[in-house]
């Protein structure tokens, strides 16, 4: 169980946690129509399929770098997403049939800025669950795979971004891949936590296991059972979460 007395901060991952990914796909295809058809030219539909499939080449390139197995730095992350961004871009243009702008990077960046705030993928009750955290003392901040820039974007789409501390916790504020043994403990270090006043909140059990590593308290939102090394707590929904700090 939760030793309740020693928690000040809790951890929430982004997807699988407050976001629905399989919510927010369709909503990212959707929104890059709307943002770049008036600008680039071609149909909205056209742009949200080639999103659909640009996105889901770039990240399945980028999957490597998410095993478990990983332990180098990410100290080619930023650059990765810098060059990935200009051919997100040109890669959609070309699928749409239309000139790529003269800065992909540029234009890459703004359909992004766009984007991000305007996504609506939360679970049921994830803002609600946030809200009564927030009201109740805890220090809230974010252990995600996405970027602080994400995160930024998303929450505010959410309405909870104020809720936050101010560093928002992605692989590149910490230039350490999630899921690697130095990801939670640069997070720690550089909030200047103890690890064993947290909780880390996530979907994937292998994630979990490096956060218990680091000394942090778990809680694994997940409906089906998954292997893991430590026994962490277990909820269906982010929305349970207040519950449980109530009973622990």
């Amino acid at each position: 169980m939760i030793d309740l007395a020693r928690i000040d901060t809790i951890f929430l991952d982004d997807g699988g946690v407050m976001n629905d990914n399989t919510l927010r796909g369709p909503e990212w295809q959707r929104l890059v129509g709307e943002f770049l058809a008036p600008r680039l030219g071609g149909a909205p539909e056209a742009w949200g399929e080639a999103n659909r499939i640009v996105f889901g080449e770039i990240w399945r390139e980028f999957e490597e770098f998410l095993l478990p197995t990983v332990e180098a730095d990410s100290d080619t992350y930023t650059d990765f997403f810098v060059e990935q961004r200009v051919r997100w871009l040109c890669d959609m243009c070309a699928r749409v049939g239309v000139p790529a702008p003269r800065d992909c990077l540029l234009v890459a960046v703004e359909t992004e800025q766009y984007v991000l705030p305007r996504v609506r993928s939360a679970y049921p009750g994830a803002a609600d669950a946030i809200k009564t955290l927030h009201a109740r003392g805890y220090r809230l901040g974010t252990a995600s795979g996405a970027s602080s820039v994400e995160l930024h974007g998303y929450l505010t789409g959410l309405g909870v971004r104020e809720l936050f501390s101010e560093r928002l916790y992605g692989q590149d504020l910490v230039r350490a891949m999630k899921g690697t043994s130095h990801y939670y403990n640069r997070i720690f270090a550089d909030a200047a936590l103890d690890p064993a006043d947290t909780i880390v909140v996530d979907d994937a059990a292998w994630v979990l296991d490096r956060a218990a590593e680091a000394g942090a308290q778990t809680v694994l939102v997940s409906t089906k059972p998954q292997d893991s090394r430590h026994a962490h707590i277990v909820i269906k929904r982010l929305a349970e979460l207040p519950a449980l700090l109530e009973n622990a």
